[in-house]
């Protein structure tokens, strides 16, 4: 059964917003800054801090040569560095 949300909702900027993990933080980020995202014993990181965090693993890895398109595995526990990875 349809309902009136399945039909004349073309996507647009208030109901749409493809994101990548980047875009992610950016827009968490942008949101709720100030907000906890993670917490691991006493470590607490917000969405603001998360989002720095995961720009420094995306330019250290652009450092060393990694392009749109390549392959990059991490091993590590679930701590927040997997989380921003």
């Amino acid at each position: 059964m349809s309902s009136i949300y399945d039909s004349q909702l073309e996507k647009n900027s208030a109901n749409f917003e493809s994101l990548s993990p980047l875009s992610f933080f950016r827009r968490a980020a942008l949101l709720y800054g100030d907000y906890t995202a993670t917490v691991h014993g006493e470590r607490r990181y917000t969405w603001g801090e998360t989002y720095l965090r995961a720009l420094k693993v995306a330019s250290a890895l652009r450092d060393r040569g990694i392009r749109p398109g390549d392959t990059v595995a991490v091993m590590l526990p679930n701590i927040p560095e997997m989380f921003e990875s």
